[in-house]
């Protein structure tokens, strides 16, 4: 093995990218260390969600989180197969992104829904894909999405959601901008 790195850089690449054991110990190799080399399969994950961004996800999931008996959300989160739909990473980030809009009650799904008269400060931005995830505070959530894209290999498109709290007459419903 060449390089400044360990089987446990190999491994712990593989982890957090999704990626096969050859390509991690690949970029490894290419990049010299564990954080270029992390930095590099991010940003080719990132060009191959981008390029999938442009596929219908027409599969998925609708599930709900409650909290503590006193808020309660709904979540329509769309991929392009079945198989990616049951697998346990993407329900894994279905149930994280009802966590978040139980915790943050974003008002949009992406900066483009947010009407120019409700933008607000970026600290605590409307939109669920700006926020910053509660369970990594340097991760937004349109990254997270990003992330997963790249290592599930679907487009995964944040439909809709609905948040409920108890006792707040003023709810409302969250969908994405119509599909043609």
């Amino acid at each position: 093995m060449s390089g400044n790195f360990t089987i446990d850089d190999i491994k712990k690449l593989r982890e957090m990218t999704g990626v096969g054991l050859t390509d991690a110990k690949k970029a490894l190799e290419e990049n010299g260390d564990f954080e270029t080399a992390l930095e590099a399969m991010k940003a080719k994950g990132l060009s191959k969600a981008a390029a999938r961004s442009a596929r219908e996800a027409t599969a998925g999931i609708v599930t709900s989180y409650i909290h503590d008996g006193r808020i309660g959300v709904l979540i329509e989160v769309n991929c392009e197969t079945e198989f990616v739909a049951k697998n346990e990473q993407f329900l894994g980030l279905v149930r994280d992104l009802a966590l978040q809009i139980a915790a943050c009650d974003p008002a949009y799904i992406s900066p483009q829904d947010v009407p120019p008269s409700e933008a607000t400060d970026p600290g605590h931005p409307p939109d669920l894909l700006s926020q910053a995830f509660i369970k990594d505070l340097k991760t937004t959530i349109g990254d997270l999405l990003q992330a997963k894209i790249a290592q599930l290999g679907e487009n995964i498109v944040v439909s809709r959601f609905s948040r409920f709290e108890l006792g707040n007459p003023e709810q409302r419903l969250v969908f994405a901008a119509e599909r043609e």
